[in-house]
C-alpha cells in the first residue's frame, strides 16, 4: 500500500536537505499540496482560502481552466528552446501594447533577474554608477537591492547598510539611501551627486503608497538631472491596472521592470524601456564597450509565454479590474470594521488589490513609520487567521480574481475571531 506522508514528515524530510528547513521564501511550517481557484490544501488536507497566491503571481488563482488549456496546448509542442519562439515574440508585443514606457523587452526568469538588468541597464546608457533606491524598497537578491531593505539599525541617510552577508563593502559606495515620499531628500541627493545613473523605485513601496504627487516630482527631478527614474513594477504590473502603477498614477518611468503576473505562474519576468535605451542589448548598435551582455537559459520559454499571453488577454475583459477591486476594498471594509468596532487602533495601508494592516495610528508613509505599535499583535492575529483557514503573508494581502462571495464570508467569520483574540 501506498504511503502517504503527513505535513510533519515532509517537514523533517525539508529539515534534512533544505538550509533552515526551508526555500527561503515563506514560513517552512506548512507544506502545501495543491491549489485550485481560490483554494490551497496542505499535505494534511487542511484547506485555506489563498490571500498569498504565489507572492503574487496567481491573479486568477490556481489553474485557472483557459490558462491550463493553453498551457496543456503548448507542452506537448515543446517546453523551452533557448531561442526565438513565435509565443514570446507574441507576449512581447502585448506588454509594449500594454505598458506606457515600454517600446522593447527582454524576457528573463525572475524579478530579481530584471531588477538586477535594470540597474546596469541604467548604468551602460548613462555611463555613470551611482543608483538612489529607497529605504525598505524591495527589488531582489542583487547585491544592490540588498542594500537597506529591511535594515536592523537606523543610519543616516543616504548610507546603505547591507542586508546580507557576502557583499563586498564598495557596493555600498555605489548605492544611495533615501527615505520614501520625501521628495526634499532626493532633491538634496541629486544637487549633491552629478555620478547618479538612476532612482529605482516602487511605485507601490510594498504596500506603501506614494504621497500625492511623489511620483510625479520623482520624474520631474530626474528630467532635471538628466537622471533615468526606474519603476519596479514586479509586483504593481497587470495588478494595480492592466498597464500597472504608470497607468494607475499617470507617470511615465524610463525603464520599468516585470513579472509575477506576466508569467500567469510560470518563471517569467522582462524588463522594457524605449528602443533607444534598450539598444544596449544589441552588440551591432552600441559596439562592445556599450554592450549590455545578457542571457538566460529559460528566458522567454512558450510555456510562461502562452500562460502570460492567456492571463492578459483574461485581464481585458471587461469589469475584471472593477471586480478586482471590490473584492479588494471588501476585505479591507471587513477587518477595518471589526477592528474599529472593537476599539483596536490600526492603518489599512497599501492599495485595494494589495494592502495589509499595521496596528499604529501612526501616517505609514516609509520603511521607519510603517511599523507595528505592538508586533506580537500583528502576530496574533495572523495565527488566528491561519488557525481558521486564511492562508497569507504577515505582513500582505493578495486579493485575486477566484474569490467569492462564500470565500468573503468566511474570511469575515475567520476575521471576527482574530480580532477577538487580540482583544483577550
Amino acid at each position: 500500500m501506498l504511503k502517504i506522508n503527513t505535513q510533519s514528515e515532509w517537514i523533517a524530510r525539508a529539515q534534512a536537505v533544505l538550509p533552515a528547513g526551508g526555500f527561503g521564501n515563506f514560513d517552512p511550517g506548512i507544506i502545501i499540496a495543491r491549489g485550485e481557484g481560490s483554494r490551497v490544501w496542505d499535505e494534511d488536507g487542511t484547506e485555506y482560502i489563498d490571500y498569498l497566491i504565489g507572492s503574487g503571481p496567481m491573479l486568477l488563482g490556481h489553474g485557472h481552466p483557459e490558462v491550463m488549456e493553453a498551457v496543456l496546448e503548448q507542452l506537448p509542442k515543446g517546453m523551452t528552446f533557448f531561442a526565438n519562439n513565435s509565443k514570446g515574440i507574441e507576449l512581447a508585443e502585448a506588454i509594449v501594447d500594454a505598458v506606457p514606457c515600454c517600446e522593447q523587452v527582454r524576457f528573463v526568469a525572475s524579478g530579481g533577474e530584471a531588477d538586477m538588468y535594470a540597474i546596469r541597464l541604467a548604468r551602460a546608457y548613462t555611463g555613470r554608477d551611482k543608483i538612489v533606491k529607497f529605504e525598505g524598497g524591495y527589488h531582489g537578491m542583487s547585491a544592490e537591492a540588498q542594500m537597506s531593505l529591511a535594515p536592523n539599525r537606523e543610519v543616516n541617510f543616504p548610507q546603505a547598510v547591507p542586508d546580507s552577508a557576502g557583499i563586498p563593502a564598495g557596493v555600498a559606495e555605489q548605492m544611495l539611501v533615501a527615505p520614501f515620499n520625501d521628495l526634499e531628500a532626493v532633491s538634496t541627493l541629486l544637487d549633491e551627486h552629478n555620478d547618479i545613473a538612476a532612482i529605482m523605485a516602487e511605485p507601490l513601496q510594498r504596500i506603501i503608497p506614494a504621497m500625492p504627487g511623489y511620483l510625479q516630482g520623482l520624474r520631474d527631478l530626474c528630467d532635471k538631472h538628466n537622471v533615468l527614474l526606474i519603476f519596479d513594477e514586479i509586483v504593481t504590473g497587470f495588478r494595480l491596472a492592466y498597464g500597472g502603477a504608470q497607468e494607475r498614477y499617470g507617470v511615465t518611468p524610463d525603464i520599468c521592470t516585470l513579472g509575477k503576473i506576466t508569467g500567469g505562474g510560470f518563471p517569467l519576468a522582462a524588463v522594457g524601456a524605449s528602443a533607444e535605451i534598450m539598444q544596449h542589448f544589441d552588440k551591432s548598435r552600441v559596439g562592445a564597450e556599450g554592450w549590455l551582455m545578457q542571457l538566460g537559459t529559460l528566458s522567454g520559454n512558450p510555456v510562461a509565454s502562452v500562460a502570460g499571453l492567456k492571463t492578459m488577454e483574461i485581464l481585458r475583459r471587461d469589469g475584471a479590474y472593477d471586480r478586482l477591486r471590490a473584492i479588494g476594498g471588501a476585505l479591507q471594509k471587513m477587518q477595518s470594521d471589526a477592528l474599529s468596532g472593537a476599539g483596536i487602533v490600526h492603518q489599512i495601508c497599501g492599495d485595494e488589490t494589495l494592502f495589509d494592516i499595521y496596528f499604529t495610528d501612526n501616517t505609514c508613509r516609509d520603511y521607519r513609520s510603517a511599523k507595528h505599535d505592538d508586533p506580537k499583535r500583528n502576530a496574533t492575529y495572523n495565527a488566528v487567521l491561519r488557525e481558521h483557514g486564511i492562508f497569507k503573508s504577515p505582513g500582505k494581502l493578495y486579493p485575486s480574481l477566484a474569490l467569492s462571495e462564500t470565500d468573503l464570508s468566511q474570511t469575515k467569520e475567520a476575521v471576527a475571531r482574530a480580532v477577538a483574540a487580540i482583544c483577550e
